[in-house]
C-alpha cells in the first residue's frame, strides 16, 4: 500500500520545499492480468483502490467522535468508488481531481520505486541518479486525466529527489507524452485553481512556476504579443481563474498527437496552433485501432474461420495481411460463404432480440446499427429524422416495394445531459409508433438497444449490415466502432470525419456510402452563418418530419415532450443536423439499391473486410513504441514455463 497526500500546507525552508499537515489516503494496488496472444507472455495492468490509514482521524474517538470518524473513513474510501460517466464533457467536481491525483500518485510511486530498485546498468545499492529515467520509464497522459504526472513528477524530483529544477523539467519532459482525445470545448479539463489551492497546494505552485517559465519563454520569441501570452497560457484569467490542463500538458510533454489523420490535422490547426507554431516537430498522428483478437477471433468465429480458410491464421497478428483476401473478392464461392457467416450471426442475434426484448425482427432485413455515446455530435437525430421520412413514404405509398429495415440504436448517456436522455426517449417513441402500425408491417422495425456495452457490441456488431458513423465533420477525433463494423462486414454510412477518412482511403470512397458536408464546408457555413430554417423551408419531408415531432405525433399522451429537441434543431443546433440531412436521405436511397443486390453488396463487404487491416491495435502500438517512447516492438516468443529454458 502507498501514501497519497492531499490538502494540508507548503512550507519553504532552506533545505527545500516541505508539503506538511496532509490527509492520508492509501492506495492498495490491484494487477489484472493482461495475456498476450500464443506469445507466453503476460502483463499486468495495476489498478488502486483507496483505503483509509487506521489511525485516520482516530483522535475523534477520544472526544466521542465515533460516527464522524467512521463517517470520515468513508469518504476517503469514496475515492476509487464510482467512475464519473460523463463522456466529452468536463464536470469540475472535487472527487474527480481527487480521483485523477489519487491514481497519478500511486502510479508515480510505483514507477520511481520501480527504476531505484532495478540494478540495470547502475552500481549503487539504490539508484540516485534520475539522469536515465527517460531511457527506462515511458508515461503515456491518455487525454488530460492523468495530466498531473507532470507537477507530481516535478515535485517528486524537486522537493523529494533535490533533483535541480531545470535538470529536472527535462526528465519530465522527456519522460511524458500527451494524447488528445477531443477538440469538442466543453470536454477539457479546466480545474478552478481555488479548487487545487485547497486540495493540491505544493501542484499549484509548481504549476505557477512551469507556466512562469513558459511564458517567459514565449514573450522573448514573440515580444508584446499580449494576447499569444493571454491565449498560450496555462492559467485562464476571468471571473474564476482555471488551470487549462490541456496546455500543461503540452507544454510538459515531448510529444503531442491526435488519434486520426484529421484529428492530428485540428489539433495543429485550431485547438493547439499556437503551440504548432512554437514546436512544430512535437506534434505527430497515432490513428487509433483495435484488436481484431477481440473483434474478428471471439466475437466473429463463423468469418473468422472463412477467412482462415482463404488466407490461414498469419493476419490475426498482422492484420495487414487481410489483403490477400482482394483477389476472392469476386469469387462466387467466397461470396457465398461470407454472405453466410452474415446470415448466421444475423438469426442468432434476432433470437437474442426476441428473447431480450419480446421484438420479433425479420431477419432477412438490412440490420442498420447506431451504437455509440449519446451525444448531439454523433447526430442519432440525423438518424432519427431517416427513420421518420421511411415510415412517412411507406404510409404514403403502401403498395410500393420498401427493402426492409430494422434500425437499431443503441448508447449510454451522461446521468447529467438533458438532450441525450431526449434523444433516447425520441427513439423508443418513434420505435412505439413504427412498430406497432399494422400498415408498416416488418418493412421498418425500431429498436433501442439498452444498457449497450461491449459484451453487448460482441454480438451486434457481427450482426450489422450497416454501420452509422454520421458525426458531423471536424467533431469525431477518430471512433473505433467504425473499425470494428468495417472488420465485420458491415458497409459504412458515413461522413468524411474522424477514422472514416481513412478507411475509405484504404477500401476506396468508392466501397463506402460517404455524404455531407466536409471541415472546410463546415467553417465557410460557420462563416456565413448556419440558418436551420432555411433547411425547414426548403425541404418538404424534412419540415413534416419535424412537425411531427413537435406536434405530439410520436408522444400523443404529452404533445409538448419533444419542444427541447425542436428548439435545439431549429434555432441551437451546432452540429447542423439540417445541413446535412439532405444528401444523407439521397444517401440511404443508394445503400437500398444495393442491398437489393446481394452479390454487389458482399463483394463490397470482402473489399472493406480485406483493407481493414491499417485498423489493428497491433499498428497503433508499434507505432507509439517507436515513435514517441523509443522502444523496438519485437515479436519475441517466449518457451512456455513447461519447456526448459535455453
Amino acid at each position: 500500500m502507498l501514501p497519497v497526500h492531499f490538502y494540508g500546507r507548503v512550507e519553504h525552508t532552506p533545505e527545500g520545499v516541505r508539503w506538511l499537515d496532509t490527509q492520508v489516503v492509501l492506495a492498495m494496488p490491484y494487477d489484472t492480468p493482461v495475456p498476450g496472444y500464443k506469445n507466453n507472455t503476460v502483463n499486468t495492468m495495476r489498478l488502486w483502490s483507496a483505503k483509509a490509514p487506521n489511525d485516520f482521524k482516530l483522535h475523534d474517538f477520544n472526544v466521542g467522535g465515533y460516527i464522524e470518524a467512521v463517517l470520515d473513513r468513508n469518504l476517503a474510501e469514496n475515492i476509487s468508488r464510482v467512475l464519473y460517466p460523463n463522456d466529452n464533457f468536463f464536470e469540475g467536481k472535487e472527487l474527480r481531481l481527487k480521483q485523477e491525483y489519487f491514481v497519478v500518485a500511486a502510479t508515480l510511486q510505483d514507477i520511481i520505486r520501480r527504476f531505484k530498485s532495478s540494478k540495470f546498468g547502475c552500481r549503487d545499492p539504490v539508484r540516485t541518479c534520475f539522469e536515465s529515467f527517460p531511457d527506462k520509464v515511458a508515461i503515456q497522459l491518455n487525454d488530460t486525466h492523468p495530466a498531473l504526472a507532470i507537477p507530481e513528477l516535478m515535485r517528486i524530483l524537486v522537493d523529494v529527489e533535490k533533483v535541480d529544477w531545470d535538470k529536472a523539467w527535462e526528465i519530465t519532459k522527456n519522460t511524458c507524452a500527451y494524447t488528445n482525445h477531443t477538440v469538442l470545448p466543453e470536454a477539457l479539463e479546466r480545474w478552478p485553481v481555488s479548487m487545487f489551492e485547497k486540495l493540491l497546494p505544493r501542484h499549484l505552485e509548481i504549476i505557477y512556476a512551469i507556466n512562469q517559465r513558459h511564458l517567459d519563454h514565449v514573450a522573448s520569441l514573440f515580444p508584446g504579443d499580449v494576447d499569444r501570452l493571454r491565449r498560450m497560457s496555462v492559467i485562464e484569467e476571468g471571473d474564476c481563474k482555471r488551470i487549462n490542463m490541456a496546455h500543461l500538458c503540452v507544454i510538459g510533454s515531448h510529444a503531442v498527437n491526435g488519434v486520426a489523420r484529421i484529428h492530428s490535422e485540428i489539433v495543429k490547426q485550431s485547438v493547439f496552433k499556437d503551440f504548432y507554431e512554437l514546436e512544430p516537430e512535437k506534434f505527430q498522428n497515432k490513428t487509433n485501432g483495435i484488436t481484431p483478437r477481440r473483434w474478428l477471433l471471439l466475437c466473429n468465429p463463423g468469418l473468422a474461420d472463412t477467412i482462415v480458410e482463404k488466407i490461414g491464421e498469419g493476419f490475426l497478428t498482422d492484420l495487414s495481411q487481410l489483403r490477400k483476401l482482394l483477389p476472392f473478392a469476386s469469387d462466387e464461392v467466397f461470396i457465398r460463404d461470407v454472405a453466410k457467416a452474415k446470415q448466421e450471426n444475423k438469426l442468432k442475434f434476432s433470437a437474442f432480440l426476441e428473447k431480450e426484448y419480446g421484438v420479433r425482427i425479420n431477419p432477412s432485413s438490412m440490420f442498420d446499427v447506431h451504437v455509440k455515446r449519446i451525444h448531439e455530435y454523433k447526430r442519432q437525430l440525423l438518424n432519427c429524422l431517416h427513420i421518420i421520412t421511411l415510415y412517412n413514404r411507406i404510409k404514403k405509398d403502401p403498395a410500393k416495394a420498401f427493402v426492409p429495415r430494422t434500425v437499431m440504436i443503441g448508447g449510454k448517456a451522461a446521468p447529467g445531459y438533458h438532450m441525450a436522455k431526449m434523444i433516447i426517449k425520441l427513439v423508443t417513441s418513434i420505435g412505439d409508433v413504427v412498430n406497432n402500425d399494422p400498415i408498416v408491417g416488418d418493412r421498418l422495425k425500431v429498436i433501442f438497444l439498452e444498457n449497450y456495452r461491449v459484451s453487448l457490441a460482441e454480438k451486434v456488431i457481427p450482426a450489422a449490415d450497416l454501420s452509422q458513423q454520421i458525426s458531423t465533420a471536424g467533431t469525431e477525433a477518430s471512433g473505433t466502432g467504425n473499425m470494428k463494423f468495417m472488420l465485420n462486414g458491415a458497409l459504412t454510412i458515413g461522413t468524411m470525419d474522424g477514422a472514416n477518412v481513412e478507411m475509405a482511403e484504404e477500401a476506396g470512397a468508392e466501397n463506402l456510402f460517404i455524404f455531407g458536408l466536409q471541415v472546410e464546408d463546415i467553417k465557410a457555413l460557420d462563416q456565413k452563418g448556419y440558418h436551420a430554417q432555411e433547411y425547414y423551408d426548403r425541404l418538404p419531408e424534412l419540415r413534416q418530419a419535424v412537425d411531427q415531432i413537435s406536434s405530439g405525433f410520436f408522444s400523443p399522451k404529452e404533445p409538448d415532450c419533444f419542444k427541447d429537441v425542436v428548439n435545439m434543431l431549429m434555432n441551437h443546433d451546432r452540429f447542423k443536423v439540417f445541413a446535412d440531412y439532405e444528401a444523407y436521405v439521397a444517401c440511404q436511397a443508394q445503400v437500398d439499391q444495393l442491398y437489393q443486390n446481394p452479390k454487389e453488396w458482399t463483394k463490397k463487404v470482402i473489399k472493406n473486410i480485406a483493407c481493414s487491416g491499417k485498423f489493428s491495435s497491433d499498428r497503433t502500438i508499434t507505432e507509439y513504441a517507436r515513435d514517441i517512447w523509443g522502444v523496438e516492438p519485437c515479436d519475441l516468443q517466449i518457451p512456455p514455463p513447461n519447456l526448459p529454458k535455453d
